[in-house]
């Protein structure tokens, strides 16, 4: 698998973690990071919300579907496993996913982190709104 192409958005000056806010699986997730980055390495938002993705320029929705989104102070963006690895770097657990990077252990994740982001509502007992089931139920 070949190295991911770089996406930039408008710098926000803090790193913003946008996440889906219509999944409970996400929903539990972000409460989780809302608990152990205490409000000082990222935001965190919904991408359904109003107004959220106009102000990240190139970012679309249906790369929020996908996977998780982490816009960070510069306009960089990482997604998916990775973005977990880079919002919690800071977290004594970051430490331990700093294995993320070794041979092998990237393509695992990605792939396993794939398979939850594509059945998450599913995972959750619920069906999705908003005519996001075809990308997940196909």
């Amino acid at each position: 698998m070949g190295r991911r192409a770089q996406l930039w958005t408008r710098p926000p000056g803090h790193a913003v973690l946008l996440y889906d806010g219509h999944c409970r699986v996400c929903l539990g997730a972000a409460r989780e990071f809302k608990k152990w980055l205490g409000g000082e390495e990222a935001r965190l938002c919904s991408f359904r919300d109003e107004g959220v993705l106009d102000a990240f320029p190139g970012l679309a929705a249906e790369r929020c579907e996908r996977a998780m989104q982490l816009v960070l102070a510069d306009g960089r963006v990482v997604e998916g496993a990775e973005a977990i690895v880079h919002a919690l770097g800071r977290h004594p657990l970051g430490r331990l996913l700093s294995l993320y990077y070794l041979p092998g252990v990237r393509q695992l994740s990605d792939a396993l982190y794939g398979v939850v982001a594509r059945y998450r509502f599913r995972l959750a007992g619920r069906q999705c709104s908003g005519g996001a089931c075809s990308l997940h139920f196909k």
